[in-house]
């Protein structure tokens, strides 16, 4: 069975920096796409990063270009995400997600999520 375990949530003032972990395990995870993804209360999920788990190519939604940075160690079958200088409109719970999509940016072709993680930033 696959699973997806993302950790390393909480509460951070503005400006401040969390790390957030997705763990893989179930399959062999060489090919798939890793993706973050996150969905504040009221609005649809959206997009934050991606990799390619072979070859490293990274993708970032424009909101967060400069300030998160996605990652991977394939040893470990773990994922990172490290956001910098977080903002209130950052405040969501953030969902890990493997797959083959067709378009890397988009949710359609994730077929495993994880159970979210909940990032919360103060003013």
């Amino acid at each position: 069975q696959v699973q997806l375990v993302e950790s390393g949530g909480g509460l951070v003032q503005a400006g401040g920096s969390l790390r957030l972990s997705c763990a893989a395990s179930g399959r062999t995870f060489s090919s798939y796409a890793m993706g973050w993804f996150r969905q504040a209360p009221g609005k649809e999920r959206e997009f934050v990063a991606a990799i390619k788990w072979s070859g490293g190519n990274t993708y970032y939604a424009d909101s967060v270009k400069g300030r998160f940075t996605i990652s991977r160690d394939n040893a470990k079958n773990t994922v990172y995400l490290q956001m910098n200088s977080l903002k209130p409109e950052d405040t969501a719970v953030y969902y890990c997600a493997a797959g083959l999509p067709l378009l890397i940016t988009t949710m359609a072709g994730y077929n495993y999520w994880g159970q979210g993680t909940q990032v919360t930033v103060s003013s």
